[in-house]
């Protein structure tokens, strides 16, 4: 078209889209071109900041990798992904929270009460839980990918210093749909704020910090698969958190356990562990696929 104008150009865009394109793509696509114009008109969009713009989109490319998901740290700063996730949550099951940039694939199978602290030397912690149905029927089988901070605050993925899956683990539970494992208390700690992702927090006056939680990817057949996070009742940052990621459901508390209660069965610790430690039980609900 030879008369594109400023008006029309979004008009333009949507004709030029072909007959045979998948209709989802086009109502996808064509909201989110309508609505960069809009906000490029609304804001009077200066070709100083469009090149900003395309500068900060190269340099977050630049800086991702297969253990650095610069885009996907930008959508959680941005609440976009904590939006999604509330989105398609069902209210009869355990909310969603964000997947984060730092989940490994291929975790080494974790027995039901099998250990991730290993040779850590902090307090214990013992979770536990039953992955049920929005009834309270436990679901056999039920596949959880469980990981976590180290208690330096780290990922497996961005500390060298660390295994590959150290406090990672995939565990499958029983009949009676229950799920436990020893680690230890996650810490808070800072979302990667050494790139273009950092540049925008601080742009913005904000912090680059999230609570400490346990992350969950829970699937079962017949299900519809959950990921979500478990956040501590008493963490300074569970009002705050960067991302967006906290729900009130997935708040629970760390319950301190005196010397001598460690369960003598059950657990690869037990006879192991004589001190106090922290106990923790959280269910998971998952909700059929429609």
């Amino acid at each position: 078209m030879r008369d594109v104008t400023a008006d029309n150009i979004t008009d333009v865009f949507m004709s030029y889209m072909g007959e045979g394109i998948d209709p989802r793509l086009k109502e996808v696509l064509g909201s989110l071109v309508t609505h960069l114009h809009a906000f490029a008109r609304e804001v009077n969009l200066t070709h100083e900041e469009w090149n900003q713009g395309i500068a900060f989109l190269e340099a977050a490319g630049a800086i991702s990798d297969k253990e650095r998901h610069e885009f996907v740290l930008l959508s959680d700063v941005l609440g976009l992904s904590s939006l999604v996730d509330m989105l398609h949550s069902r209210p009869e099951g355990t909310s969603s929270s964000v997947l984060g940039p730092f989940h490994i694939s291929g975790s080494p199978p974790l027995a039901v009460g099998g250990d991730l602290r290993k040779d850590f030397d902090e307090p214990v912690l013992l979770v536990e839980g039953i992955v049920k149905d929005p009834d309270g029927n436990p679901i056999p089988g039920a596949t959880l990918d469980i990981w976590q901070t180290a208690p330096n605050g780290l990922y497996s993925s961005q500390d060298p210093d660390q295994d590959t899956y150290s406090f990672h683990g995939l565990q499958t539970v029983g009949a009676d749909g229950r799920y436990a494992f020893t680690s230890v208390r996650p810490v808070e700690y800072t979302v990667p704020s050494d790139g273009p992702v950092g540049d925008i927090l601080r742009a913005c006056g904000r912090h680059p910090w999230r609570p400490s939680h346990l992350h969950f990817i829970a699937e079962a057949e017949g299900f519809r698969p959950l990921v979500t996070e478990v956040f501590p009742e008493d963490d300074p940052y569970l009002d705050q958190d960067t991302v967006f990621g906290v729900r009130k459901d997935l708040v629970m508390r760390y319950e301190e356990m005196p010397a001598g209660s460690f369960p003598a069965e059950g657990f690869e610790l037990s006879g192991k562990v004589d001190e106090g430690y922290l106990r923790v039980r959280f269910d998971l609900t998952l909700v059929p696929r429609d």
